[in-house]
């Protein structure tokens, strides 16, 4: 029977210019290590990531010594497996070499059997600097990355973000980042079980292909369990499941998971067993032509899927720090956000597993792109090789998922079609690996998950641009590279939208775990360090002038740069939204960090909520009232105001589980006055389905009061409680004659750890945000809008056990939009 003995203990690492040994930390890699023995500052600090690139420049050594098991000395075989090494290494025990390798993303095994003795074993990994293998493969005629400050990272299969990104410090770091241990079997062991699903009417057939390395003659046995109920035999390498409970994205049903186990016998002996959680359910891409060329959409157990969602990054620039916490509470985060779906970015890494089980259990969806971005790759064999390798590893390890839903090739590769097909070498050496190695490890290691060659693609042919708005995927980024104005949005029909977004600025507790507060000044050093894209304090600091009034503070800064990032994604996933179903997919760029930074993120390193995560909570609610504001505002000549603004159209856009009937109110408001006018009228709410339920012209109202001083007011009910609202203005919240008052709250406890906050105010207060100040928690609702005399009640629970009442209220800050100034 296979026996698994980890070696994760009594490592050592030194630099191979070095003599001197210290401890390590194994799964790690040197950046931890060496800070832990504080070789080295905090790299997330001011500027610290400038002073430690020499560490990319060394070779690094990491021994252990052990004792082998009697159970692995007695085996025929004994493998030494290390599920990530990165990168380009060397493995040696007992003095004897085990293997080389140079790709971080492929499992490492060697067979050891022959060097193992009883007793003390040295194993010894070199890890050869990155750059020094960049060294020697750079030819004279390479292609620069674009998010590379020095070159060279796309020619190693190595993290490329750990190189920088425009979001991302500069670690290209070493280390076993993965567990690593001895693996003993004797007559075979299980590599592989492919699984594939045929669904008929009350029936999923299971089949299973199996990849066994050893003797080949055995037979296996199993069962199929849902919880802890045997539901089916597995004979044959088949089984029948009756009666089955399907596995549904987010917002669309459960995620039952099935356990699949499975003995391989020889001689009557089991000699290895497998075991993996799956979800019935089918899923295809469908590019069928419509009325507006061809569509991209997700269908799921038949039932189209409008994506919603975000891209994720690596969530820590140093991989091995990730814990399964750090995960659940990114991707719950996403989950109570209404999210069904996820794209995975190409520039990081495949995940480990506890983030796939996560998403299988939270039912997201996973755009997986391989990962390549942003550069162009070899094309000579060795590296292809690696790739090979690489792809059939990762399908392998993941085609089981049930919340896989797209393999893709890569990150934005064909948005240089020019320099692809600049010479015949770089056009094969592209397609060779995202037109033939890759979708051939697709068919032949999944064979149900569909493949797309890039994001974005044009499948009317890469060579002839991006972004076709007839079919395909795209990246929208007119809105921030551009500066374009928001409502740009607004006029782009796209089929599904994989990237857009707007950046904001850390909040003052996260600024603080990189910069002192007195050094809070966007341009001073620090926190330049922390804001990785060139033009990007200009570019915030552009759009957040074009809608609020000079901040008094960095405090009020963060907030209204927050309040814009929210603001845009807004206007564009609810303009996407109400497009289908000719769009039917909106991820924003992005979902979470690598460290704390100025970025596109909705939720901040460390977990906390920026402003758009709650608005993305409201934004993908399956039942949403939208106002759309045609229309525009610009200054004219002599910095006189000139106003195209005077009508609103109020949506309702549903694609929910329960189709039904709901009540829809709009009210226009005066700022001093109070209401001015009104209307409702029940809605039919059926899936998919988009209606502009009323057309409302302001013009009078405009022209008696101001525009300045008017705010529209849409609620969406069913049952009698209230699913979604909306306000709208009709000039720039900059122009808004909001008034100053205090805003009540009362702070009830409901249990250990739970509370509720009710706020209220006396007149109207636009983005209300409160904070508890040094307590770590999960609020239910923030950046809101208070309407006057009317409680807002939020419940918050937090992630640390529980406070004292009197410490909550203490914690406690609010402030709203008219505080920023």
């Amino acid at each position: 029977m296979k026996t698994d003995q980890f070696l994760h203990q009594n490592w050592k690492f030194r630099s191979e210019k070095s003599r001197s040994w210290l401890s390590a930390r194994v799964p790690g890699c040197v950046h931890t290590d060496l800070l832990r023995h504080k070789r080295i500052p905090d790299p997330f600090w001011g500027s610290n990531e400038l002073q430690l690139q020499w560490i990319e420049k060394e070779n690094w050594i990491y021994r252990a010594e052990f004792t082998p098991g009697r159970d692995v000395l007695a085996a025929a075989h004994v493998d030494l497996v290390a599920d990530g090494l990165d990168t380009d290494i060397e493995v040696r025990l007992n003095d004897k070499l085990i293997g080389k390798q140079s790709n971080m993303f492929v499992r490492f095994r060697g067979d050891v059997g022959k060097c193992l003795r009883a007793g003390r074993n040295v194993l010894e990994i070199r890890f050869i600097s990155p750059m020094d293998y960049i060294k020697r493969h750079l030819k004279p005629d390479h292609f620069y990355e674009w998010c590379d400050a020095v070159g060279g990272a796309s020619l190693i299969r190595k993290e490329q973000c750990s190189f920088g990104w425009d979001w991302a410090p500069r670690f290209a770091t070493s280390g076993i980042y993965l567990p690593i241990y001895l693996q003993a079997w004797d007559e075979a062991r299980i590599e592989s079980v492919q699984v594939s699903q045929q669904h008929r009417k009350g029936i999923v057939e299971l089949d299973f292909v199996p990849e066994i390395v050893g003797e080949v003659g055995g037979e296996f046995h199993g069962a199929v369990y849902l919880g802890e109920k045997k539901v089916a035999d597995v004979a044959d390498l088949k089984a029948v499941i009756r009666n089955p409970e399907l596995w549904w994205p987010n917002g669309h049903g459960a995620q039952p998971l099935y356990r699949v186990e499975l003995e391989y016998l020889v001689g009557g002996r089991v000699v290895d067993r497998w075991s993996k959680r799956i979800g019935l359910r089918t899923v295809e891409l469908d590019r069928h032509t419509d009325e507006f060329g061809e569509s991209f959409q997700f269908i799921v157990n038949g039932k189209p899927i409008f994506a919603k969602g975000a891209n994720w990054i690596p969530s820590h620039s140093f991989v091995s720090g990730i814990t399964h916490t750090f995960y659940d509470d990114l991707l719950s985060s996403a989950a109570e956000a209404n999210m069904n779906m996820l794209r995975i970015w190409g520039g990081g890494i495949y995940e480990k597993e506890e983030f796939y089980d996560l998403c299988d259990e939270k039912g997201l969806l996973l755009w997986h792109d391989f990962m390549f971005a942003c550069a162009l790759y070899s094309g000579d064999e060795e590296f292809l090789g690696n790739v090979r390798t690489e792809a059939a590893y990762q399908v392998k390890r993941l085609a089981h998922r049930p919340s896989l839903a797209l393999w893709c090739g890569n990150n934005e590769l064909e948005q240089m079609p020019q320099e692809i097909l600049k010479t015949p070498g770089r056009k094969k050496a592209y397609e060779d690996v995202f037109y033939k190695i890759l979708p051939e490890a697709v068919a032949q290691y999944d064979g149900a998950t569909p493949y797309w060659p890039c994001s974005p693609h044009n499948p009317e042919g890469y060579e002839k641009g991006h972004n076709n708005e007839r079919a395909g995927d795209c990246h929208f980024w007119d809105v921030w590279h551009s500066r374009k104005p928001v409502k740009r949005y607004e006029e782009m029909k796209f089929r599904f939208c994989s990237e857009f977004g707007m950046q904001s600025y850390s909040s003052p507790e996260v600024a603080a775990t990189y910069c002192r507060p007195e050094n809070f000044n966007v341009f001073g050093p620090e926190m330049e360090n922390h804001q990785k894209n060139g033009s990007g304090n200009l570019i915030i600091l552009d759009y957040v002038s074009r809608l609020y009034r000079f901040p008094k503070d960095y405090a009020a800064l963060s907030y209204l740069s927050q309040l814009n990032q929210a603001y845009c994604m807004k206007v564009g996933v609810e303009h996407f939204r109400r497009s289908m179903p000719r769009t039917m997919g909106a991820l924003y760029w992005q979902l979470n960090d690598c460290w704390p930074v100025a970025s596109w993120s909705s939720i901040e390193f460390g977990g906390t909520w920026k402003a758009l995560q709650y608005e993305a909570k409201r934004f993908f609610e399956p039942a949403m009232v939208s106002i759309h504001i045609p229309g525009d505002e610009n200054p004219g000549k002599n910095n006189t105001l000139v106003s195209t603004i005077h009508e609103a159209h109020v949506y309702t856009v549903f694609d929910g589980v329960r189709e039904g009937r709901g009540r829809l109110t709009w009210e226009l408001f005066h700022l001093e006055k109070g209401k001015l006018k009104g209307g409702a009228k029940t809605v039919a709410l059926r899936y998919g389905k988009v209606v502009r339920e009323f057309s409302l012209d302001f013009a009078s109202e405009i022209a008696k009061y101001g525009a300045s001083t008017l705010y529209l007011r849409a609620t969406l009910s069913v049952g009698g409680k209230e699913v979604s609202r909306r306000t709208a203005f009709l000039t720039a919240p900059r122009y808004l004659q909001l008034r100053k008052s205090k805003v009540d709250v009362k702070i009830r406890k409901v249990e250990s750890g739970r509370y509720v906050l009710q706020f209220k105010s006396g007149i109207f207060q636009h983005a209300v945000a409160f904070h508890l100040k040094g307590i770590a928690y999960r609020a239910q609702d923030n950046f809101f809008d208070l309407y006057p005399k009317e409680s807002h009640v939020v419940e918050v629970t937090l992630k640390k056990g529980d406070v004292p009442l009197a410490r909550l209220k203490k914690a406690l800050q609010v402030t709203s939009l008219v505080d920023s100034f």
